[in-house]
């Protein structure tokens, strides 16, 4: 046999090898999940997800996982049956629970993925709950209720290495993108001061806790609900939606519309958590002399002010200026008289110009106007594919290639210090009612902005006024806990 003889037999054994071994390692990777163990999933497999509150904003939560192509609704659990109708009507093969714990402590070998769409207050303990398990989680906003849960899920997401996105969906959308190739293209220079405001609260707010409650429905497990909240009797009509203005479940207007209007310039300004933050809320008349006070209740219109270091996006230190309750910036001298910028918006102000959004970023445009006509700049920040339904679709590819594999637009490394910023802005708006308590045995006095609350974030606390620090890190019902 010659030399090149050999050489070729040689090859061809080579190439069968490897192809030989190729199918059986194509083979190997065809394995059932509970063969990997918890946590892993196969690369073969869709992703398996489990809802938890799947009625309302989790039953389109969990249309927007699906839709994507990428994953199996495998769970349903919901406190409350009515809520959850409509998503056990859409996803027939998916097991139904109605205590999350169970769900997952029966089901953790079949989950691979967590939809978590409740009320603010359950947020973190539902979340945590997931992660330990090795589950990736989807969180809708805001992240947490608390400051401390947020800090606690932005350290367990690393800690056990799981993909994480919160659910403010703008932040995988064109309209953010393209204020981040105005503002490094120097179209409007550094910023030095924001506007965000909104017609939110749509829900009432400001109001006595009301002095009768009812009955509770059948279908409703009303202890679940409660959670880690202090228990109450059953209110009517505090379910499925009213509860984001009381203190003990929601975290009012800021919570609800900051995740999606101060997240553009939290992220394209590369911000951390404010160093202090001040503010001024509205009252409702209790009768020609007094104002109102119910402390339980958010306050139905609000003026938080906060001020971040500087970066290299910005013009010195950033004020933040956030209004709520129909409270609206004054109107940019650049637009004409029959121009709206809109009933919820973000407003960016620069050194060489100014530029505006809507919610979510989207409706970005350059002040004046007839600016936007000329715009030539290239976008150059990366798109996330099928914009903002891309949010859903982009947790599930993450979740599916592993921790730390592809990039997304509102892990909790950036969400997690996005939420303490707005709970850090609602220390300033629950301080008024400590400031009046103090002021007035009754508690009647007039708002005022009477104290800028300086902020320790490494301590996580304000250094001035100890009083709000009871609202940073709050105590569970007995029988729930956050698990750290």
């Amino acid at each position: 046999m010659t030399e090149e003889v050999k050489d070729s037999a040689a090859d061809s054994s080579r190439r069968n090898f490897i192809k030989t071994t190729a199918l059986a390692a194509a083979g190997f990777m065809i394995v059932p999940r509970h063969v990997l163990g918890k946590g892993y999933l196969a690369p073969s497999d869709r992703l398996q997800v489990a809802g938890i509150g799947v009625g309302g904003k989790g039953e389109s939560d969990l249309t927007g996982v699906f839709k994507g192509g990428k994953s199996d609704i495998a769970f349903l659990c919901d406190v409350d049956d009515r809520r959850a109708a409509n998503s056990v009507k859409r996803f027939p093969k998916a097991k139904y629970y109605k205590d999350y714990r169970q769900m997952l402590d029966k089901e953790s070998k079949n989950i691979d993925g967590v939809v978590i769409s409740t009320p603010d207050h359950n947020h973190a303990m539902q979340a945590m709950a997931a992660m330990q398990l090795g589950k990736h989680v989807y969180v809708q906003k805001p992240l947490t209720h608390d400051i401390y849960e947020a800090r606690m899920l932005t350290e367990a997401a690393k800690k056990y290495q799981v993909v994480t996105q919160m659910g403010n969906q703008g932040a995988s959308g064109e309209g953010v993108r393209k204020l981040k190739d105005w503002l490094d293209a120097g179209l409007i220079g550094k910023v030095h001061t924001v506007y965000c405001w909104t017609d939110r609260p749509v829900w009432p707010q400001g109001i006595s806790w009301p002095a009768t409650g009812g009955n509770i429905p059948a279908e409703l497990d009303w202890d679940l609900w409660l959670g880690s909240a202090p228990f109450k009797p059953y209110v009517d009509k505090l379910v499925p939606f009213n509860w984001r203005g009381w203190w003990d479940y929601g975290t009012g207007a800021i919570g609800d519309m900051g995740c999606h209007l101060v997240e553009p310039p939290f992220r394209i300004l590369e911000l951390d958590t404010p160093t202090s933050v001040e503010c001024s809320v509205g009252s409702v008349y209790v009768d020609e002399f007094k104002r109102g006070y119910f402390p339980e209740s958010c306050p139905p219109s609000s003026h938080v002010i906060m001020t971040f270091d500087k970066t290299k996006k910005t013009k010195g230190n950033l004020q933040m200026h956030w209004m709520d309750g129909g409270i609206k910036p004054e109107r940019p001298e650049e637009m004409l008289p029959n121009e709206s910028f809109g009933d919820n918006g973000t407003l960016f102000i620069g050194t060489r110009g100014k530029m505006i959004c809507d919610t979510y970023g989207a409706n970005p445009r350059l002040l004046p106007l007839t600016k936007n006509a000329s715009d030539r700049t290239k976008p150059k920040a990366p798109r996330v594919p099928g914009d903002v339904a891309g949010h859903y679709t982009q947790w599930a590819e993450a979740a599916i290639a592993g921790y730390g594999k592809i990039e997304l637009s509102s892990p909790f490394e950036i969400a997690g210090p996005l939420t303490e910023t707005l709970l850090i802005a609602n220390l300033a708006i629950r301080g008024i009612d400590v400031q009046r308590a103090k002021a007035d045995g009754k508690g009647y006095t007039f708002p005022g902005r009477d104290i800028k609350m300086l902020w320790d974030k490494q301590n996580m606390r304000v250094t001035n006024f100890d009083e709000v620090n009871q609202f940073v890190k709050r105590e569970y019902r007995k029988g729930w806990s956050l698990g750290v």
